[in-house]
């Protein structure tokens, strides 16, 4: 996610950063570059040329030339600018008032709206909703069997139409059969096309009219870039949408639709798909995600993720277990496995502050899979193996790799890695898992 535009920003900045004195010329210098690489990942025109002339502005002046680091107030006015672009502060559902609040869901297909509607279900349940999931897409082969599988997955009841049901009467019997059934949200998950087409239109229309959802969210393919953005503003223009998620953040998105689209029609993005699981969505925070750009991490969203994954019994466990020096195999498998749910490797590497300009760290790709062969390896043991991994000798060696389809130098390089991670935790305990603790403090 913004690899590139990360990549060249960061290029720019630290170019700047070499002039002791900055003046309007290597500023204007600077300035093409970063316009360049905005146009480069695919942000609207318009919103480029009028963010360049809000940084200019601040940039050429005394704010930056009198400044004793100028290089930093510039990558600081740029931060603040491109935050402002994309809405300054995160915003959440609105979801008050009378019970039970719907949430429609619209967008073409192959955006990601029925796994979003799943997804959304589970974030909700997690912040102490009771929501159901109504299948009004009546025309995509399997939509419905789609959002049943999706709901069993979650333990998230489905809405069950009656056959031969219009999208409205599906909504409308769901709406009145809610209170019964203990749901105060409906997440209702429309029918797509392949492109915008007037009988879409009408059919979302009457809906509307029909429930009066709470919120109206388009579902929008950040990978599609402008196309997203103009898709937003036509869904905006007929339906009055409250708000935008973007789907599939984590792939080769050049970033431009979640740069674009708040300024083209101030509709505020209010999640980010972020992977294929269904927990993989996140609010979105305007702040947060500047910061990802200009590689200053998001530190805030991984405490998050750590506080919602983390265990706060295992976590002070764990911190009296390297305190007395028994930290184990087990121990080690529990980690890898709360590290895990927090979301893949590279995700958890972008939220820390300066990791691309790491060059050893630059082109590493985490090895997802070799986790899964270090679980596969230590499952394969026994228990006093795990307690003591010191007794594994070359027989059990050969056993632990045929049991766990790897081989001996995996099961070597597994124990050897083990090892300078117990030295490494033992010899940082009074800090590193101390600071672990508080973070549920």
């Amino acid at each position: 996610m913004f690899d590139n535009l990360s990549q060249k920003l960061n290029k720019t900045f630290k170019k700047l950063k070499g002039h002791g004195k900055l003046n309007e010329s290597n500023i204007e210098d600077a300035l093409k570059e970063v316009r360049l690489a905005l146009l480069e990942a695919d942000t609207n025109y318009k919103v480029v040329k009028k963010l360049i002339e809000d940084i200019r502005g601040r940039a050429i002046g005394r704010e930056v030339l009198e400044s004793l680091t100028p290089g930093q107030q510039v990558v600081k006015i740029v931060n603040e600018e491109l935050t402002r672009l994309m809405g300054t502060a995160g915003q959440p559902l609105h979801l008050t008032g009378r019970t039970p609040f719907i949430i429609m869901l619209v967008g073409l297909q192959g955006s990601g709206k029925t796994t979003t509607a799943g997804k959304l279900a589970l974030l909700l349940r997690k912040q102490g909703r009771n929501p159901c999931l109504v299948p009004a897409d009546i025309y995509r082969p399997a939509a419905m069997e789609q959002l049943k599988r999706l709901g069993a997955q979650i333990s998230i009841p489905v809405h069950e139409p009656q056959n031969n049901m219009t999208p409205e009467d599906i909504c409308l019997e769901a709406l009145s059969s809610a209170g019964s059934g203990g749901s105060d949200v409906l997440i209702v998950d429309t029918a797509g096309r392949l492109h915008i087409d007037e009988g879409l239109m009408e059919e979302l229309v009457r809906i509307k009219d029909r429930i009066k959802p709470s919120e109206i969210l388009l579902v929008a393919d950040s990978m599609t870039g402008q196309d997203a953005v103009n898709l937003a503003s036509h869904f905006n223009q007929l339906l009055g949408i409250t708000g935008i998620i973007l789907t599939k953040m984590e792939g080769d998105a050049r970033g431009g639709a979640a740069l674009s689209i708040k300024a083209v029609t101030d509709k505020p993005i209010k999640f980010i798909g972020v992977g294929e699981k269904l927990d993989a969505l996140e609010p979105f925070f305007p702040d947060r995600m500047a910061s990802r750009i200009l590689g200053m991490g998001d530190v805030l969203s991984l405490i998050e993720k750590a506080q919602e994954e983390f265990d706060e019994k295992e976590a002070l466990d764990l911190e009296k277990r390297l305190k007395k020096r028994r930290f184990d195999l087990e121990d080690f498998q529990k980690q890898i496995s709360q590290v895990k749910k927090m979301g893949s490797l590279e995700q958890i590497l972008g939220m820390l502050p300066g990791i691309d300009q790491v060059k050893q760290l630059k082109q590493l790709k985490p090895d997802e899979k070799g986790l899964q062969k270090v679980e596969a390896i230590i499952n394969s043991m026994t228990k006093k193996e795990r307690a003591n991994y010191k007794i594994i000798n070359g027989s059990r060696r050969r056993r632990i790799a045929l049991g766990s389809g790897t081989n001996i130098q995996d099961v070597n390089r597994l124990l050897k890695n083990f090892a300078q991670t117990k030295r490494m935790m033992e010899q940082f305990t009074n800090k590193g898992l101390r600071g672990m603790s508080s973070l549920f403090h």
